[in-house]
């Protein structure tokens, strides 16, 4: 089992046709069963957590849930309105709303009290979160509207056209950001390897990995619903490890060809390179995988979705580089094999030498290198004290929840939405009052409600409405109350209305009455209940987090000095990176630059995330860069000159495949989603660092120090040349 590995890859050289072909079938195969059974989304009861998600259960419970609801105002285009001919717009739009069968029902006109709006609200049928597909009937009928009636602006919003419009939104970043990121990736790989057929590869099978991956998540989904977010990651991730593993197995397949100057054949070498850097590769993806898999531990379904998507395009990813890679390289390396006579033939004829191999590192590399060879102590310190000063800012580390209120404004339905609110600002937050009680107490409930209501009154932080409305269900034993809060649901006035809702109105009312369940929910409610209930999942997380990435570094070099070396860090590397997301999106001098619109904190999803996926990316270059080390030691080398052969040998490749995740990763900076913003500058920052400083500086200076004490307590073996001991036992790991 321990070198299934190198077996996979052994029958994968030697029967390249099958393989290559085996493996092309099998990512058809996976788009069609994919495709065959769909997608299982989320729906709103995978959703729910904290007194918002147990009051909206007891809603959905009598019937009373909330249903997706669309807003259409009618306005002058210039002047005063025309209430006349605003009318019979109105009529019109009720008339066209009822005939489709998307609609639940429709409201009478509500005029503002400005008398500039005239408001038509629709209620869609079914459950909330499906109002965005059923929306776009709606829209088109609106605007059939508007042109139907010229000297008057008709427009559309509600929480189904906002979801339409953020996901038709996301689906254009998505295409930039594969615009921006894939022709940087391609001339990485050109200047890596100087040949566009080399170059061709590791992006060929990023995308078939991901093509694969998209598929499986199609059928996972059946067995934990998909939350709309495992696509983009599976693409942002997918293109970035894909690219990654390839480029260490061609890396090291080619140093095997060099140095065998023609003696071997095409099929032994790439057994070498499986030997090495295949369960490199594997020790890396299962690294990764594991420590995405704390993700579960969250018990949220947005969590378990980004974890699910990563974990099989990372999967495929590593299955690809031993299976399809090792028979790409062997009919690659036969063709060069059969040029080879001929382009020595020619440069003869030319009277130029023969081609010299490459030097490992340049001068940029050697530079970056010079003080962590020379002054291992002072590098050490001066690195660390300046990424724990760029992790200092995380300290202040602020988390909300971004609700629509943040969406992006080049969204037409949220432009409509603040027109929409800056005439009806009750529409703003509502708060919903639920309580559950036997039957015979509905009215009882429905009093004590009814004083709830009265009594928000003389709050200022609620708005100033009629008599307080309840609904009952049919059995009588589910009450909800809605209270309207004229501020945003960001703002402060919102989230305080909300505590003095639970702590002070409801005890005081309908809390008073025994054998009654109440709770809170509502845009608010459901956003600090989340922030809340990340927060109480957080050390969970992160403590098996910690420990699973030290005991999978420990299994893969057998030392646990390296392994608390490592999750040293990787904690810097995380750290570095979430201070400088505070920097740059807490708060507002970077807007200009970044084009966003600041939320004052970070969103609530972006630190847990980010923290496990950085975690699991930096276990990548650990592993290799480690490796190579571990490899020189157990060729006879002393415990300096290891550490200075591995980074030299592996500097040049880690610092490629950094370049090419941080421009995957840079690229979603473009993206008009402010989460996507912070996640994609986050790992974009943390790649970097953890590539430049860590590897470059601070992980040679640290070895270097403890010398033969980093591999304790791994016995020494006896290098097989000189009769010397050579630390560490895993001599095919490169």
């Amino acid at each position: 089992m321990r070198q299934l590995h190198l077996t996979t890859a052994r029958w994968s050289a030697r029967h390249a046709g099958r393989a290559i072909a085996g493996w092309f079938a099998f990512v058809i195969l996976c788009l069609v069963a994919g495709i065959s059974v769909g997608t299982d989304e989320a729906t709103t009861k995978d959703f729910r957590v904290g007194e918002a998600g147990r009051a909206e259960a007891m809603a959905t419970e009598g019937g009373l849930e909330r249903s997706p609801t669309e807003r259409i105002m009618i306005r002058s285009g210039s002047g005063p309105l025309d209430m006349a001919a605003a009318g019979q717009a109105a009529q019109d739009v009720t008339a066209r709303m009822r005939d489709l069968p998307e609609v639940e029902s429709v409201a009478a006109p509500v005029r503002s009290d400005d008398g500039k709006v005239l408001l038509v609200s629709v209620i869609l049928k079914g459950p909330e979160l499906e109002g965005r597909k059923n929306v776009v009937p709606l829209l088109e009928q609106t605007a059939a509207v508007g042109a139907s009636h010229p000297d008057l602006i008709v427009e559309e919003t509600g929480s189904p056209a906002i979801s339409k419009g953020v996901n038709d939104q996301r689906g254009e970043d998505l295409a930039l950001s594969e615009r921006i990121s894939l022709p940087v990736t391609v001339i990485t790989l050109l200047v890596v390897f100087g040949s566009v057929i080399m170059a061709g590869v590791p992006l060929l099978l990023a995308l078939s990995s991901i093509a694969a991956a998209i598929g499986l998540s199609m059928v996972a989904s059946h067995v934990l619903p998909d939350a709309g977010v495992g696509m983009n990651l599976i693409l942002l991730i997918g293109l970035a490890v894909g690219v990654d593993y390839t480029l260490f197995y061609l890396k090291r397949e080619r140093e095997e060809r060099a140095r065998a100057g023609g003696r071997l054949s095409s099929e032994a070498l790439v057994e070498l390179a499986a030997a090495t850097a295949g369960r490199a590769i594997v020790v890396s993806g299962l690294a990764v995988i594991v420590s995405t898999a704390t993700l579960y531990l969250a018990s949220d379904v947005i969590f378990s979705s980004l974890a699910t998507g990563t974990i099989l395009v990372v999967a495929v990813a590593v299955a690809s580089s031993l299976t399809v890679l090792p028979a790409l390289l062997v009919v690659i390396g036969r063709r060069t094999e059969r040029l080879a006579p001929r382009r020595a033939a020619r440069r003869a004829r030319r009277g130029k030498p023969a081609l010299a191999a490459k030097p490992e590192t340049g001068r940029v590399f050697g530079a970056l290198l010079k003080p962590a060879r020379t002054r291992p102590a002072l590098t050490l310190c001066l690195s660390v004290l300046v990424m724990l000063g760029l992790a200092a800012p995380a300290l202040g580390l602020k988390l909300i929840d971004p609700g629509k209120d943040t969406f992006s404004r080049d969204i037409p339905a949220m432009q409509v939405y603040d027109r929409l609110t800056g005439s009806f600002p009750e529409l703003l937050v509502t708060h919903e009052v639920v309580a559950r009680s036997a039957p015979e107490q509905k009215d009882r409930v429905k009093q004590a409600l009814k004083d709830l209501g009265r009594r928000t009154q003389a709050d200022p932080l609620f708005a100033k409405s009629a008599e307080p409305r309840v609904r009952t269900s049919a059995d009588g034993r589910i009450s909800v109350l809605e209270l309207a809060v004229p501020h945003p649901a960001p703002s402060a006035e919102a989230i305080e209305s909300l505590a003095h809702l639970r702590q002070d109105h409801v005890p005081a009312t309908v809390g008073r009455l025994s054998d009654v369940e109440t709770g809170v929910s509502g845009d608010v409610a459901r956003g600090r209940d989340y922030v809340a209930h990340e927060s109480d999942k957080l050390p969970l997380v992160i403590g098996f987090l910690l420990l699973v990435t030290f005991l999978m570094t420990v299994w893969a070099f057998r030392s646990v000095v390296i392994g608390l070396v490592g999750v040293a860090l990787n904690l810097l590397s995380a750290g570095a990176s979430l201070g400088m997301l505070v920097v740059f999106f807490q708060g507002t001098w970077a807007e200009g630059l970044l084009a966003f619109d600041s939320l004052g904190a970070i969103a609530s999803r972006v630190p847990l995330f980010l923290v496990v996926i950085l975690f699991g990316l930096s276990m990548d270059y650990q592993v290799f860069v480690v490796s190579r080390i571990q490899e020189a030691r157990q060729n006879g080398m002393s415990a300096r000159e290891a550490v200075l052969e591995g980074i030299n040998r592996s500097a040049k490749v880690v610092t490629s495949a950094a370049i090419v995740m941080v421009t995957v990763f840079g690229a979603f900076v473009a993206l008009h989603l402010t989460e996507m913003k912070q996640m994609g500058f986050c790992l974009a920052v943390a790649v970097l660092l953890d590539a430049v400083i860590i590897r470059l500086m601070v992980l040679p200076s640290v070895l270097l120090l403890l010398g033969e004490r980093a591999w304790w307590p791994a016995r020494p073996v006896r290098d097989r040349r000189a009769g010397t001991p050579a630390a560490g036992p895993l001599a095919e790991v490169g």
